[in-house]
């Protein structure tokens, strides 16, 4: 329903053809003659006076008095030409035919003609110039547009104004020419954006949009920033009917709030006292327009869209059931009760045992605030105030209990669909498995982005100290042990040995070291490390070892399984400065007893077990998470460089393997690898080696390097010549095979790097065994060959890590040639 706020005549306005006729403007022209005629006199009677002859000076004011009326009579005409010259009848309904507010004025800013629209936007039919307040800047402005419009063809103005209906509106005002003299304006004033959509949302509650929500219940309202209703949909003036008392009305006077925040819709009674229907209310700001000069704020809204529906009424509520607790108590999920002052009448026993509560603890705890952390009682306390006053609040509250602070639950509050007892129902979730598992992938999420970065990290090193160790090498073989410059050569290489040992321990931990596994006995490995173990421990320190009996063999590295056990020898010892045991053990596990292990991300299976226990000061809570993080220690600044344990984790995790540990603190901790068990061979048969030349000084035969690495090429080159290898170098995978194509013969061995940029390692060595099948390839690389293995299927090709020292590489071509 639209309410007649401002009636719109525009049928009104006179007729521009009748404008000469008008009282006013005939007396103004009867005043121009009346001047003309008082001005000739006065000339005469001036001539007359100076020639002393009147007849001429007579004879001269008649002239004038008769010029006057007849330019009187030639305006006349020319008015009466230009009025039937324009058909204003056609002007007007060509005006009509537009939505947009359009007006035209003559030269002295008089108001011609306008559409109904114009006087809608405008609060009548004012001329466009007298829109804005006398001497304010918008009246300027206006002015100033219609001047530009006359002068150069446009002009724009914007303007601020109240409609009648109480809302605040601004319109850009265009003026345009509209006949070719110039003689007539033509005013075009557009809502802005957000103005048009208040005025589109008020015609769709109005119309199909308004009469689709009564048929959905729905009542729709708008209301200007004021409160008075500006429009309603038919379902919502049915239910409200009439008012006496103003036009529009308030919506205060027809939606009733109470103190609990309810809202009620007073309905049309034919009663003494109108009906109060309860509702539920929601109400949509309309046109939040930026405030000017002032960025991120807004002003306010211009209008508002009141929705409101039914709501049950609170006397129809259905009242719970008598055996309610006993219900309740049978459930496994952890529920309470509260009644309308959120004290708590009613806990089941899952509740109890959820947030920690003893049976004989229920008086003291007479709030659900009672049970979680200080931070979190205000924000238990609101929800559970705001869930006794309404229906439609639940929402789940992340709390710490206050007898389990560590951890946090979830706590969901909402209100129960009934009154006649407890009303607000609040359900407890112990959700340790979930923040557990949450914490599980984090964990592993983690390692392996810090895993991938440390293998980058270590492939770049490894080719920078290949070269400073081959570039060693090279220069110890020029200078003898006598030489001055001879201790420092061989300082500089021990040292970047030291840092390739630390780059193989970023190796170990990213998986992507080369390991050399085979089927063993973890007792044997044990075994053999026990004298070694002894003198790491020292005397304070007891070494206590207790093997299982029938182990399967597992499938791992020696040399990596006892670098892990020795790591964690000497980890234990540190752990134990005045002294204590430490108990290493090997045992078997089952598929139950791994299942009932509940190991994290183990599953169920055949385990060979290392455990390697300590008596000394334990791990902190806080840290036992980061302890396999690599650079992460907790020895004092000096002692250790934080790579032990993750070197032990990634050498685990490489094998297949798991790794467990478990502290208390002041008690201990123990830690548990577990290595898949493998069915044991009827013999485990030696690895043997080619027999080689050991004491070949020089090689013979040709030698293409693919690198792309300069520093490494140029030692592998040197090395390799040296030792008499005709040896051509290629910087690229392209380079190497533009030389192979343009061989009659293959070379004896092809050594390539494995990653290079365009064409790698793999893909050079595809092609060139298509030209020579036979060819022999050695790759390097700083990952591990197992991975090259993995990705590369690639037979009879032998594998360099890097980085190498120049005996590495010549050893390793005599082998592959020999072989």
């Amino acid at each position: 329903m639209a309410f007649d706020l401002a009636p719109v005549r525009a049928d009104q306005l006179p007729d521009p053809t009748e404008w000469p006729r008008l009282p006013g403007v005939q007396t103004r022209m009867w005043a121009m003659i009346a001047l003309a005629v008082v001005a000739a006199l006065g000339s005469a009677l001036l001539v007359g006076y100076a020639l002393g002859v009147w007849q001429f000076a007579a004879l001269f004011a008649a002239l004038v008095i008769a010029s006057a009326i007849v330019g009187y009579f030639v305006a006349l005409g020319r008015a009466h030409r230009d009025g039937a010259r324009i058909d204003w009848a056609l002007v007007r309904a060509a005006l009509e035919s537009q939505q947009v507010a359009l007006a035209v004025t003559d030269r002295d800013g008089r108001l011609v003609s306008a559409n109904a629209a114009y006087g809608t936007r405008a609060n009548g039919f004012p001329s466009p110039l007298a829109l804005g307040e006398a001497g304010s800047p918008q009246e300027a402005a206006i002015a100033a547009a219609a001047s530009a419009a006359r002068r150069d063809g446009s002009g724009f103005a914007d303007l601020d104004i109240t409609g009648l209906d109480g809302m605040a509106r601004r319109l850009r005002i265009t003026v345009r020419p509209a006949e070719q003299g110039r003689d007539y304006l033509l005013w075009t004033l557009r809502r802005d954006r957000l103005d048009k959509a208040i005025d589109d949302t008020r015609d769709m509650i109005e119309g199909p949009l308004g009469h689709w929500f009564g048929d959905g219940g729905i009542q729709a309202a708008i209301a200007n920033r004021d409160g008075k209703v500006i429009a309603a949909n038919e379902s919502f003036m049915k239910r409200v009917g009439s008012w006496p008392d103003e036009r529009p009305p308030k919506l205060a006077q027809l939606v009733e709030m109470d103190e609990g925040g309810d809202a009620f819709i007073v309905e049309q009674s034919d009663g003494e006292r109108p009906v109060r229907a309860p509702v539920h209310l929601t109400r949509l700001p309309l046109a939040e327009r930026p405030r000017s000069g002032d960025r991120g704020k807004t002003d306010a809204p211009g209008a508002y869209l009141f929705l409101l529906r039914d709501r049950e009424v609170a006397a129809t509520a259905p009242a719970p059931p008598a055996d309610l607790p006993a219900l309740m108590g049978v459930l496994p999920i952890g529920l309470a009760l509260a009644d309308r002052d959120g004290q708590l009448v009613y806990m089941n026993e899952a509740f109890r045992a959820a947030a920690g509560v003893p049976d004989d603890d229920s008086e003291s705890l007479l709030y659900p605030s009672d049970l979680v952390a200080k931070e979190d009682k205000g924000a238990v306390a609101d929800l559970v105030r705001r869930a006794a006053g309404t229906l439609d609040v639940v929402q789940d509250l992340r709390v710490r209990l206050k007898e389990r602070p560590e951890e946090p639950v979830v706590l969901t509050i909402g209100r129960a669909p009934w009154q006649d007892g407890p009303v607000v129902v609040l359900s407890l979730k112990d959700n340790r498995e979930q923040m557990k598992l949450e914490r599980q992938i984090t964990q592993a999420t983690k390692m392996q982005a810090v895993g991938q970065l440390a293998g980058g990290v270590a492939h770049d090193f490894n080719n920078i100290l290949t070269a400073i160790i081959g570039y060693c090498d090279l220069m110890m073989m020029r200078h003898s042990p006598g030489d001055p410059d001879f201790d420092d050569i061989n300082q500089v290489r021990q040292n970047a040995n030291r840092a390739a040992n630390l780059v193989r321990q970023l190796l170990a931990f990213s998986r992507q070291q080369t390991l050399r596994p085979q089927l063993l006995q973890v007792s044997d490995i044990v075994g053999e490390l026990s004298h070694l173990l002894k003198r790491l421990l020292g005397e304070r320190v007891t070494l206590k070892a207790d093997h299982g009996r029938g182990l399967a063999p597992v499938r791992a590295d020696p040399g990596q399984m006892e670098q892990v056990i020795v790591n964690l020898a000497v980890n234990a010892r540190d752990a134990m400065p005045d002294g204590g045991e430490l108990t290493i053990r090997t045992f078997a596990v089952t598929p139950a007893q791994a299942k009932r292990l509940r190991r994290e991300g183990m599953p169920a299976a055949e385990y060979v077990a290392i455990s390697v226990g300590d008596t000394g000061t334990g791990i902190p809570a806080e840290a036992l998470p980061k302890i396999f993080e690599p650079f992460f220690t907790t020895k004092e600044v000096g002692r250790g460089t934080g790579l032990g344990l993750s070197t032990v984790y990634g050498i685990v995790k490489q094998s297949g393997g798991f790794i467990f540990a478990d502290s208390v603190a002041g008690e201990g901790t123990t830690f548990t690898i577990y290595l898949p068990a493998q069915e044991a061979p009827a013999a485990i048969p030696a690895e043997t080696k080619p027999d080689v030349a050991v004491d070949a000084a020089f090689g013979d035969g040709t030698i293409l390097i693919a690198e792309d690495e300069d520093m490494v090429r140029a030692v592998a080159e040197r090395a390799l010549s040296r030792k008499g290898y005709e040896v051509i170098a290629a910087e690229n995978g392209e380079a190497a095979l533009e030389l192979l194509e343009g061989m009659d013969a293959p070379p004896d061995l092809l050594v390539t790097d494995v990653v290079m940029p365009i064409m790698d390692g793999p893909a050079l060595v595809a092609a060139a065994r298509e030209k020579f099948p036979a060819l022999k390839i050695i790759f390097m690389s700083g990952y591990a060959e197992e991975q090259l293995r993995s990705s590369v299927e690639i037979d009879d090709a032998g594998f360099l890590a890097k980085p190498f020292s120049v005996a590495d590489i010549t050893e390793k071509v005599r082998e592959t040639l020999a072989g």
